[in-house]
C-alpha cells in the first residue's frame, strides 16, 4: 500500500497544546487502512510518535527548547522527554509549611518524582469574595517547594474534590446561591466554579508554575469521579461534563487536563483510573491516544468515627503497581502518600482527624516501614526498565495456569523487561520463561529488567520495618487542669424564634459545629406518673449527626448518628416536675458530607420531639415553639485563646465534672525535635485547642466494633507549640477525667528486618550500563539491612534470631530452631552505627554444622535507635 507524502508542519506547534489532538487530521489514518482496524490504530500511534519527536525539537526565538507537556498512547511527554512518573498525594492544608520540606523530602527519596495536591475551595474563600492562601493554606509556597526538590505537580483543581474534606471542598455559601444545583449543568454553579477554576489558573500562570512555562505542574485535574454521580442528573450530567472539559481546556495552560473515574472524558481531556487494582480493573483510556494514568492508589483506608484500624499490605500496593505497569500504565499516584491531619473542623462527616496514617509517611511525617521501603525498592526496580517501557514493543505470554509474562522488547537491541505474574492467592508456582525456571510467590509479580535477572518479587520485602512509639514526655507531665462550665440557656434567655426546630445545616452556616435549641413545657401534677420507678421519657427524632439533652438546666444524656447512617433517635428517661419544665437540646454536626448527587439538598438537626410515657399519653412538642442561638459562649469568647480565656471565670478541677465543660491548662514545650501528640484519655467527645490552634475533634466515647477507641492520640504540630507556657483548652461534651490525658513524644525508633534465605538481594545491587544490569556488589546476595531515622544510632539490640523465629516487628518469638550467636554478631556489624548490613550466610551463624538442616532459614532482628555517645 502507498502511503502519500504529507506535510506534519502544521501540526507541530499545537502539539504543545491539548488542543492538538482535535486539530491533527486523524481521517488521513482511517483513509489508508487494510481490513483490520488496528492498522488505523497503529497508524494514529505512528503519527502521535512523529509528532512527539518533532514537538521535543521545537524551539523558540531564542533558540532554547520550548517548555510543555503532550502525551500519546504510550506516556506523558514533558518538556520532550517520556518519563516513568511515580507520584504520591500530600495535601498542603493537612499538614504546616515547617513540615512540608521534609515531606517532600521523604517522598522524593522514596522514589517520587510527582507530587499531587488538590486545591481547597473552601478554605481559600470560606466566606464569599473573601480569600486566604496564608500559612499551610499557602498553596503557591507548596508548587515552588515542589518544584525546588526537583519534583513535577498534578494540581487537582476540582472544584469538587471529596477527598473526606469537609462539603467535598465546596464552599458553605455556594448552597445558598439561588436555585443552585451542584455539579450539573446548572447556570449559577457553572458561574461559579468557573469563576473560581479561571482564579486559580490565573494565580498558578503569574507564578509561572505550569510545565509550559517552566514551573513543575505537568497535570490539572477538572472536576472528580463525576462518573459515581451522573447517572442521577441525565442529560444534564452529560452536559455538564461536556461543559466542564470544555471549560478547562480554554484555560489555555499548556499542560494536559485530566478527568479520574470519568470513561467519557471528552478530548482532549484524559481519563485517569481511581482504585486499588487499576491493572486488572482499569477499561483503559477512551481513546488510543492517550496514556494509562492511575491518579488515586489507595494506600490504605481513610478512617471515620466507629471504624477498627485498617491496613493495606505493602505487598499488595506493591503487586498492583506492578502490574499497572506491566500494561502500559506510567504513571501511579499513591492517595495518600502523606495523608496528615484534618485540623480544626476540615474533616468530613464523621471522619477522625487522622487522616491515612497507614500511608508510606504516617500522620506524623515519619517512615511507615515497610510500606515506604518496599515500594522505594519497587521504584528502582521499575526505573530500571525504563527504556523497554517507554520504548520497548508490548508482548504477553501464557506461562501456565493463573501465571503470565508480560514483557516488552526494541529489537535489534538488548533493551527488554518482563513482569512475571502469579495471579493465584494461594499456591505458589514455577515457571519456565525463555529457557530459564523462576519461582514465583503467591500472588506476587518478578521484575526482570532484561527479562533474564529477577531483580525485585513484588511478595518478598527486603526492605526494614518499623514500630511506632508513643512515649510520655518528661517535660511535658504533671499537667494542672483547671474547668469552666459553659452555661445551658433555657427558653428565657433564647425567645422562640420558630414554631418547629429549624434545619440545622442552614442555622450553623458551617461557622460551628454547636446549635442550642430551646423551648418550654409547663405539666400539671395529673400528667405525672406517681411512682417513682416510671419516668416520662424525652425522645427527639435527630436528622444527625449528635446531640446533648438538658432539661432543667440538668444533663438527660447524649446521642449521635454514623457515618453510614447519620439519623438517630435519642431516648432517655427525664425526672420532669410539676410546672414550667426547660428542654435544651445543644444539636451538633460532625464535619459536612463530602460525596453524592444533591449534596446541597442535604439537612440535618432535629425533626421531632416528643415526651412518651405522660398519664395523658404522648406530648409531640416538635410545633410547641423553639428558641435558637448559634455556638458557645465560649466559642464566641475565644476561651482557647490566652486573651480569652480571662473572660470567664476557672475553678480547680473537683470531683464535679459536668457534661459541657471547658478545661485549661499549660505546657512546656516536650524534649528532643520528634513529634508530639496528645492521647486523650479519660475523655469523651469535644473539640481540643493548643495556643488558640485547632488540632481538631476527638471523639474517645465512640468505640469501634473491637471495644476501642478510633483514634485516641491527636497530633500537635510542633509549629504549634512555643518553648514554654503553651496553653491546652479542651471542650469536653461528656463527662470527663482530664487528669488522665497525656503529651506525648513519637518516635520510629524501632527498626526491624526479617528476611529468608530464598529472599533476592536488595535491588540497589544492581544497575543498568550500557543496555547491561549487572551488579554492583561483590556478593550479590541476601542481606539484612537496618537504619535508624534522623541519623541516630543503633544503641541495643533486643532481638535477634537466625533460625526460625516469628512474628512483626516489635513482637519477634524465637522459634525451635535458633542459633545461639545471632544477637552477638549482629552486636558487632551495628551497635554504634546509624545503619548497617548483617549477611544471610549459614556459616556464619552456625560455624560447625546446621543444627536444623530441614528448616527453611530466617533472620529476624530488632533493634533501637537513639542518641549514643557518638552524637
Amino acid at each position: 500500500m502507498a502511503i502519500p507524502s504529507i506535510s506534519l508542519t502544521p501540526y507541530i506547534l499545537p502539539f504543545h497544546s491539548p488542543s492538538y489532538i482535535s486539530a491533527f487530521p486523524w481521517n488521513l489514518c482511517f483513509s489508508y487502512r487494510d481490513k483490520k482496524l488496528k492498522m488505523a490504530v497503529s497508524c494514529r500511534i505512528l503519527l502521535l510518535s512523529i509528532l512527539s519527536l518533532l514537538a521535543s525539537a521545537v524551539v523558540g526565538h531564542d533558540g532554547k527548547q520550548q517548555h510543555g507537556v503532550t502525551y500519546d498512547g504510550r506516556s506523558l511527554i514533558i518538556n520532550g522527554k517520556r518519563e516513568l512518573l511515580f507520584s504520591g498525594s500530600i495535601h498542603y492544608p493537612r499538614s504546616t509549611p515547617e513540615m512540608w520540606p521534609d515531606l517532600l523530602l521523604k517522598a522524593k527519596q522514596g522514589g517520587l518524582n510527582v507530587i499531587q495536591t488538590y486545591v481547597f475551595w473552601n478554605i481559600h474563600e470560606p466566606e464569599q469574595g473573601k480569600f486566604n492562601f496564608e500559612g499551610n493554606y499557602d498553596l503557591v509556597k507548596f508548587i515552588k517547594m515542589i518544584g525546588e526538590h526537583g519534583m513535577y505537580v498534578t494540581l487537582r483543581i476540582g472544584p469538587f474534590i471529596q477527598a473526606e474534606w469537609n462539603h467535598g471542598g465546596l464552599p458553605y455559601w455556594l448552597r445558598e446561591i439561588p436555585d443552585i444545583t451542584f455539579r450539573s449543568d446548572n447556570p449559577p454553579f457553572k458561574y461559579y466554579m468557573k469563576r473560581y477554576v479561571k482564579m486559580i489558573v490565573k494565580m498558578m500562570k503569574e507564578e509561572k508554575l505550569f510545565a509550559s512555562q517552566g514551573g513543575p505542574i505537568i497535570l490539572s485535574q477538572i472536576e472528580n469521579e463525576y462518573n459515581h454521580i451522573q447517572l442521577a442528573f441525565k442529560e444534564l450530567g452529560d452536559r455538564y461534563v461536556q461543559w466542564a472539559a470544555k471549560t478547562a481546556v480554554s484555560q489555555k495552560t499548556g499542560v494536559p487536563w485530566i478527568m479520574c473515574k470519568q470513561k467519557d472524558a471528552p478530548d482532549p481531556v484524559i481519563n485517569t483510573c481511581n482504585g486499588r487494582h487499576c491493572g486488572d480493573t482499569f477499561t483503559g483510556p477512551n481513546k488510543p491516544y492517550k496514556p494509562s494514568l492511575w491518579t488515586e492508589n489507595w494506600t490504605a483506608q481513610y478512617r471515620v468515627f466507629g471504624d477498627p484500624p485498617s491496613q493495606r499490605a505493602a505487598e499488595d500496593i506493591a503487586y498492583s503497581v506492578a502490574r499497572f505497569f506491566s500494561k502500559n500504565g506510567t504513571l501511579v499516584n499513591y492517595y495518600m502518600y502523606h495523608g496528615g491531619t484534618n485540623f480544626g473542623r476540615t474533616s468530613a462527616v464523621f471522619t477522625t482527624t487522622r487522616y491515612y496514617d497507614e500511608a508510606p509517611l504516617d500522620e506524623y511525617g515519619l517512615l511507615r516501614e515497610p510500606k515506604w521501603g518496599h515500594l522505594k525498592d519497587v521504584h528502582k526496580a521499575l526505573k530500571l526498565c525504563k527504556k523497554a517501557l517507554l520504548w520497548g514493543n508490548p508482548g504477553n505470554q501464557i506461562l501456565g495456569k493463573d501465571t503470565d509474562a508480560q514483557f516488552y522488547e526494541k529489537p535489534g537491541t538488548n533493551i527488554c523487561a518482563a513482569f512475571l505474574t502469579n495471579t493465584n492467592s494461594r499456591v505458589p508456582a514455577t515457571v519456565s520463561f525463555r529457557g530459564q525456571a523462576y519461582y514465583l510467590p503467591a500472588r506476587s509479580i518478578s521484575i526482570l529488567p532484561d527479562c533474564k535477572t529477577v531483580v525485585l518479587n513484588t511478595q518478598t520485602i527486603v526492605a526494614q520495618h518499623n514500630a511506632r512509639n508513643f512515649k510520655k514526655s518528661k517535660v511535658a507531665s504533671n499537667l494542672k487542669w483547671e474547668k469552666s462550665s459553659e452555661p445551658i440557656p433555657t427558653v428565657e434567655q433564647l425567645p422562640i424564634d420558630s414554631k418547629n426546630p429549624k434545619e440545622l445545616y442552614g442555622l450553623l452556616k458551617d461557622t460551628t459545629d454547636y446549635a442550642w435549641y430551646t423551648t418550654k413545657i409547663e405539666l400539671d401534677p395529673h400528667d405525672l406518673n406517681s411512682r417513682e420507678d416510671i419516668n416520662p421519657v424525652l425522645r427527639v427524632n435527630s436528622l444527625g449527626h449528635a446531640l446533648l439533652a438538658f432539661v432543667n438546666g440538668k444533663y438527660v444524656g447524649s446521642g449521635h448518628g454514623s457515618h453510614d447512617e447519620k439519623s438517630f433517635v435519642f431516648g432517655h428517661g427525664v425526672d420532669f416536675h410539676p410546672g414550667v419544665n426547660y428542654i435544651t437540646l445543644l444539636c451538633m454536626t460532625v464535619g459536612l458530607p463530602d460525596s453524592g448527587a444533591y449534596m446541597e439538598h442535604r439537612f440535618a438537626g432535629p425533626r421531632a420531639v416528643t415526651i412518651l410515657g405522660l398519664n395523658t399519653g404522648t406530648l409531640d412538642l416538635t410545633a410547641n415553639g423553639w428558641g435558637h442561638k448559634v455556638g458557645l459562649q465560649g466559642e464566641k469568647l475565644r476561651v482557647y485563646t490566652q486573651a480569652g480565656s480571662h473572660r470567664v471565670q476557672w475553678s480547680n478541677v473537683d470531683d464535679n465534672r459536668p457534661a459541657l465543660t471547658w478545661y485549661k491548662t499549660y505546657f512546656d514545650a516536650p524534649e528532643g525535635h520528634d513529634p508530639v501528640a496528645i492521647r486523650m484519655n479519660g475523655m469523651g467527645k469535644g473539640m481540643i485547642w493548643v495556643n488558640g490552634k485547632s488540632i481538631g475533634r476527638h471523639w474517645m466515647s465512640y468505640l469501634s466494633p473491637l471495644g476501642k477507641p478510633s483514634q485516641s492520640e491527636y497530633h500537635i504540630p510542633r509549629a504549634f507549640i512555643k518553648p514554654t507556657q503553651n496553653l491546652l483548652v479542651v471542650l469536653e461534651e461528656e463527662e470527663a477525667s482530664p487528669e488522665k490525658i497525656d503529651i506525648l513524644i513519637v518516635n520510629r525508633d524501632t527498626v526491624c528486618s526479617i528476611i529468608t534465605e530464598h529472599h533476592p538481594p536488595n535491588v540497589k545491587s544492581w544497575e543498568r550500563k550500557d543496555s547491561h544490569i549487572r551488579p554492583v556488589v561483590v556478593d550479590v546476595k541476601p542481606e539484612a539491612h537496618l537504619k535508624c531515622p534522623n541519623n541516630r544510632d543503633i544503641v541495643s539490640v533486643e532481638f535477634a534470631s537466625y533460625g526460625d523465629p516469628y512474628g512483626t516487628c516489635g513482637s519477634f518469638v524465637t522459634g525451635k530452631c535458633h542459633a545461639a550467636i545471632t544477637k552477638e554478631i549482629v552486636e558487632q556489624h551495628c551497635l554504634g552505627k546509624t545503619s548497617c548490613s548483617i549477611p544471610m550466610h549459614p556459616e556464619v551463624f552456625f560455624k560447625n554444622n546446621d543444627a536444623c538442616p530441614s528448616v527453611e532459614k530466617k533472620l529476624a532482628i530488632e533493634v533501637r535507635c537513639g542518641r549514643s555517645k557518638n552524637h
